[in-house]
């Protein structure tokens, strides 16, 4: 009995495929993980949240930067003098300039800390890029695995449909049984269903990709790559870099800027202390004398010495100083615990895929040949069928988890933070 798809399987088959072609977000554009990648870092709120805080950073840096961080105050007085007797009248009229110096090292201290403030941002934004890439890989994968598993159950549905017409034509026949032929038939339902399950799931993940990207509802992309990516790192290589993540550079910073923080305004108990000079005419027109001044101001700090200010920079300082630590505590711990979860993933895929799914090819190549020649039945040839589909499956499944983990272990060590700082 020949087992070559009739013209029924065929347009069966057709019509499949005109459906997988013509459901929603079939006709996006294909997208690869770079451009995806491109895309996301061009309209993400997040990362544009991040971003916009420099700007601030920046001015407070330059205004630290100043000459002096007070404006120097000029003054103009003007009088006039009236003489009772005479009713002679004569103006006077001073001009004068002073300014504010701040003492106990201020301006530095000012300067120290918008410099780690500055820094404290960018590292902060580098975080927020690798978070969004780590993000986008995560969704652009699952996407990537549910349209492979759709080529699986398409080439199941195609199997399936041949069997289910050659089954027909032996109950015609007399061959087989109606029981087999409903087995057959009952079998090519379970894989359109399965079929339209996953396509369901694509449309699905096309549109949580598609929002991560800030692409329009009618643009559902149409992920293309492989899932199997080889790593180029060692555990070691991995906790080194961990230290030196983003996140880790961030809070550093931010200690860095609290703490000068907290100097500047230990540093503000001091008083400011003001000169001024002023210059003027005084007198009746034909007695003018030219005066110049000098004046010293300095507050007395002994009600108020910025007790309130101190306490708030010490409070400021202590909470960063507990989650730098905390993340550095729980970075090492989560790199080792993602590299055990890969470790285990990957044997997995190879197991399945280098000792398994070979032997049930080969075992689906012999029960196709000994169903031809009519040696077995269509339930002996669905089970293995249902074997190799289920194995395909499992083996998608594998490759997609174990690049999921690869993925967040990367992101917990910072291994890909260096890409995201650079596409500044």
């Amino acid at each position: 009995m020949s087992f070559a798809p009739s013209s029924a399987a065929v347009a069966a088959a057709a019509l499949l495929s005109l459906l997988v072609v013509a459901s929603p977000g079939a006709d996006g554009a294909p997208l690869t993980l770079e451009e995806a990648w491109r895309i996301a870092e061009q309209g993400n709120p997040a990362l544009r949240q991040a971003q916009s805080a420099v700007h601030a950073a920046q001015g407070q840096l330059s205004e630290s930067r100043s000459l002096l961080w007070n404006n120097p105050e000029a003054s103009y007085e003007g009088s006039s003098t009236r003489i009772q007797q005479s009713d002679e009248r004569w103006r006077t009229h001073t001009l004068g300039l002073s300014q504010t110096f701040e003492l106990a090292g201020q301006q530095g201290k000012r300067r120290q800390a918008a410099e780690a403030e500055l820094g404290a941002i960018d590292a902060n934004v580098a975080d927020v890029r690798a978070q969004l890439r780590a993000e986008v890989e995560q969704r652009f994968v699952q996407l990537l695995a549910l349209q492979l598993r759709a080529g699986v159950e398409r080439e199941t549905v195609a199997l399936v449909d041949q069997a289910d017409v050659a089954m027909q034509k032996r109950l015609q026949a007399g061959e087989v049984s109606r029981l087999d032929r409903n087995v057959a038939a009952v079998e090519a339902e379970r894989a359109r269903n399965q079929l339209v399950q996953v396509e369901e799931q694509i449309t699905q993940a096309r549109a949580e990709l598609a929002g991560v990207l800030q692409l329009p509802p009618a643009e559902l992309p149409e992920a293309v790559g492989t899932l199997q990516r080889e790593a180029t790192y060692t555990l070691d290589q991995l906790l080194a870099k961990s230290a030196q993540r983003q996140r880790l550079q961030s809070l550093a910073r931010r200690e860095e800027a609290a703490r000068s923080r907290l100097e500047l305004e230990r540093a503000a108990r001091y008083p400011d202390l003001t000169l001024g000079v002023n210059t003027g005419r005084d007198g009746p027109p034909e007695l003018r004398e030219n005066i110049v001044g000098f004046t010293v101001s300095l507050p007395l700090p002994i009600f108020r010495r910025n007790e309130a200010g101190v306490g708030k920079a010490m409070g400021e300082l202590t909470q960063v100083q507990i989650e730098r630590q905390a993340a550095e505590r729980d970075t090492g711990a989560a790199v080792r615990t993602q590299w055990q979860r890969v470790s285990q993933l990957e044997a997995r895929a190879r197991r399945l895929r280098e000792s398994v799914l070979p032997t049930l090819q080969d075992n689906e190549r012999l029960a196709r040949r000994s169903f031809q020649e009519g040696e077995i039945g269509a339930v002996e040839l669905m089970l293995v069928n249902r074997q190799l589909t289920e194995l395909r499956r499992d083996v998608l499944e594998a490759e997609m988890d174990l690049r999921l983990a690869r993925v967040a272990l990367e992101r917990a060590a910072g291994w890909s933070d260096q890409i995201g700082s650079q596409a500044k």
